[in-house]
């Protein structure tokens, strides 16, 4: 059986339609057929499965990748079609995969060698396998900021654009960060409002709008704006003070996919010494300490959310952000 890789662009009407099992064989000789869901780019997740099927022969990887919140609709048609059709889900921040726990659909189980990673980056059930730093880019014609302060000043007036929390997760993860930081709270979105800054949906919408001129600066994902920068578009990176925000992508598996060991195994080896190096060789942060990745300045400021204390309060966070953007 060939690996299915399932474009984002499939239509949502027929996901509902697709005969796949959890753990099914699809019918190959002596192997077996694991499904993984995830919001992770075609450029990381396509590398890491061809490497784990090339270690694990007769193993198959059936893929569904789309963007969070196609994603969150496919979860969304499995569960009233009877139940998660993954074995394994790998996410794109916490906040969402918190959410497939909380609903029972996944966790109750992490790999053995999850110790070497980072207790900022795991819980009891899910690990971080990438992580994604929210940064600022400014074209090269614009005073680099500092300090995300900077973005709110004369400088930068009616020129930033700020991401949508409601559309990408990992800009709810910044304003979390931001709402309980000291000197910054949701006034600093209030004062870049003010100064005449716009949302646009996505981060890489940040980016490319940067970089198109559309912007003088915003605030977006350093993968989106080094990719930019070294295609040629005239913009710059900057990791500002306090530091760049750090949105891990966790991985987990299906609670009905449990004593599966091909996907046990696909998940150990995502966060593994190997699959880290070809996460970090193929465009994405590693999770693993030590482990080359994509550009990071020296001593560049780093900062975490509080992901428990944003989880229990996205709502209210989410409600209160929008009274200043908009929904």
């Amino acid at each position: 059986m060939r690996t299915q890789r399932i474009a984002p662009g499939a239509a949502v009407l027929g996901l509902l339609l697709l005969p796949v099992a959890c753990g099914d064989d699809g019918g190959s000789s002596g192997g077996e057929t694991i499904t993984l869901y995830t919001c992770v780019s075609d450029t990381t997740v396509e590398p890491v499965i061809d490497a784990f099927e090339e270690a694990n022969p007769g193993t198959e990887v059936d893929l569904f990748r789309a963007p969070t919140g196609e994603l969150n609709a496919r979860v969304a048609g499995d569960v009233r079609s009877g139940g998660l059709r993954a074995d394994v889900v790998w996410g794109c921040d916490p906040l969402t995969m918190q959410a497939y726990v909380d609903q029972g659909l996944v966790g109750g189980w992490t790999p053995g060698n999850v110790s070497e990673i980072p207790a900022r980056f795991r819980t009891a059930d899910y690990v971080g396998a990438a992580v994604l730093y929210l940064v600022a880019v400014h074209g090269d014609d614009v005073e680099p900021p500092q300090e995300w302060s900077d973005l709110t000043g004369p400088d930068y007036a009616d020129g930033v654009a700020v991401p949508d929390p409601a559309f990408a997760a990992s800009a709810l993860g910044a304003v979390g960060y931001f709402e309980a930081e000291s000197g910054y709270g949701l006034d600093f979105f209030a004062d870049l409002e003010q100064g005449g800054a716009v949302q646009v949906s996505s981060p890489d919408e940040v980016a490319s709008g940067v970089a198109q001129g559309a912007y003088k600066a915003g605030i977006t994902i350093a993968n989106s704006a080094y990719a930019l920068q070294q295609d040629g578009s005239p913009i710059g990176v900057v990791w500002p003070r306090p530091g760049a925000v750090a949105i891990y992508g966790p991985v987990a598996l299906a609670t009905d996919s449990e004593g599966l060991a091909p996907a046990e195994d696909f998940i150990t080896y995502l966060v593994s010494q190997e699959g880290q190096q070809l996460i970090g060789e193929v465009g994405s942060y590693p999770t693993l300490p030590g482990v080359p990745g994509p550009t990071r300045p020296e001593d560049a400021p780093v900062v975490y959310p509080d992901w428990p204390a944003i989880t229990a309060g996205q709502e209210d966070l989410l409600a209160e952000y929008q009274q200043i953007f908009g929904g």
